[in-house]
């Protein structure tokens, strides 16, 4: 899986961290922010499908 490396406003972290955690959703921070993208890559998709930008059974 390549690595990347990226900048983050402090409030922003500090809001993940929030969800990460031994008693939290994600157990790590790298899993909180892949979870993420996949969220909002879905949302993106939802829009371009409703939009007509993307073939509904070809694209994802």
């Amino acid at each position: 899986m390549p690595k990347i490396s990226v900048e983050i406003p402090e409030e922003l972290l500090e809001d993940l961290d929030n969800h990460v955690g031994n008693d939290a959703k994600y157990v790590n921070r790298s899993e909180a922010i892949r979870a993420s993208i996949r969220k909002n890559l879905d949302l993106l998709d939802e829009i371009d499908q409703r939009h007509g930008r993307m073939d509904k059974e070809t694209d994802s």
